[in-house]
């Protein structure tokens, strides 16, 4: 099937202007060697010997996990919490690791559906939470009285806005949108890989993308 050529288009946008990207899937062989292992020891009860392979694997993904997550749930604090949880889930479940799947895949789609269940998370709080009114307005008044010696608000939003207009944009997208995007644009997965990940056939990786793509020509209004 011939690709749309909305899927191809994003790579005329200027990638340096956004505010995370994310690194490639890197040594997807050594890194399935090394999980391998640790299945073994565990299989074999040697955890010890288990969890000091497993140390290398979480150097090896720390980081690369930690801006997937964040880029997901735009909190430091929230996306490091997600990162370890992913990684105490597949330890825990290293025996289920199928050997023939690149480790990276594997972790990834644990990582990501983590993220999603916190991004659920924290709609259900939000929607239970009732915005206080009782604002200390004196308080704020005074605080609002000294003056900055900063840039101004509107200074700081030009210096922000090239960096963080397609993040923003693409933070708008639909959840799967964002998901498939943000697999294919910045961390280089194939359509097979994102099938993978997601479960989802190719051709509906496909279909997703092209509708991401077209959303955000819509948000970003022509301004790149």
């Amino acid at each position: 099937m011939q690709k749309a050529p909305e899927e191809t288009a994003l790579s005329d946008v200027p990638v340096e202007t956004l505010a995370v990207s994310l690194p490639a899937l890197t040594r997807p062989d050594e890194d399935s060697r090394v999980a391998a292992e640790v299945k073994a020891f565990v299989h074999d009860g040697n955890l010890a010997a288990a969890r000091d392979r497993f140390a290398a694997l979480v150097l090896r993904q720390q980081r690369r996990a930690s801006r997937i997550a964040y880029h997901f749930l735009r909190d430091a604090a929230d996306a490091d919490e997600a990162v370890q949880d992913a990684f105490v889930k597949v330890f825990s479940h290293i025996e289920s690791f199928r050997e023939g799947l690149p480790f990276e895949v594997w972790f990834t789609r644990i990582l990501i559906n983590g993220c999603l269940d916190r991004q659920k998370a924290r709609r259900r709080r939000a929607r239970w939470m009732i915005p206080s009114l009782d604002v200390e307005q004196g308080e704020r008044s005074r605080a609002e009285s000294v003056p900055s010696h900063g840039p101004s608000p509107e200074e700081s939003l030009l210096l922000r806005e090239r960096r963080t207009q397609i993040a923003s944009a693409v933070g708008k997208l639909p959840e799967r949108q964002r998901t498939i995007f943000l697999l294919c644009h910045y961390q280089g997965c194939s359509s097979k890989e994102v099938s993978t990940i997601t479960g989802l056939n190719e051709s509906t990786v496909r279909v997703h993308l092209f509708r991401a793509v077209r959303k955000l020509r819509s948000l970003l209004g022509g301004k790149l």
